[in-house]
């Protein structure tokens, strides 16, 4: 019975290590990491490049997605419809423009790894060496 315990007690961890949301990059992209309120300028789409001043672009999945709406309440501290409603300020006055929408967590992986200076998320079961992992500190 103690073993059926410690097995599920390790299941449970590894399923809540595999469904942990990461911020993933292009891999010619220099930076390591990034503090959370660069990250939140950049999905904001108020900051537009790379510290280091590459262009950025960003992507993200729809806004009923569960894992949208986890990575902006986790990661960034702010609610989906508070980006959205940043995003549609921007695109209608013409000051800017919304981020590059994908349609699942495949595809994101994919546009991210084929756009030099993309900044996108995913649960980390989705990761593979095609893109980097960037650092939230």
């Amino acid at each position: 019975m103690m073993l059926a315990l410690l097995f599920n007690t390790a299941s449970a961890q590894t399923t809540e290590l595999a469904n942990t949301i990461v911020l993933i990059a292009h891999p010619s992209v220099g930076a390591q990491a990034i503090n959370r309120d660069t990250a939140r300028a950049m999905f904001a789409m108020r900051q537009r490049t790379w510290p280091n001043g590459q262009a950025a672009q960003i992507f993200v999945l729809p806004n009923r997605e569960p894992v949208h709406t986890r990575f902006t309440k986790e990661q960034l501290g702010v609610y989906p419809h508070q980006l959205q409603l940043a995003w549609d300020r921007m695109v209608f006055s013409g000051m800017g423009q919304a981020p590059n929408r994908v349609r699942n967590q495949e595809e994101m992986r994919e546009q991210v790894a084929g756009t030099p200076g993309a900044l996108g998320y995913l649960e980390r079961e989705y990761l593979d060496e095609s893109v980097r992992v960037i650092s939230m500190e």
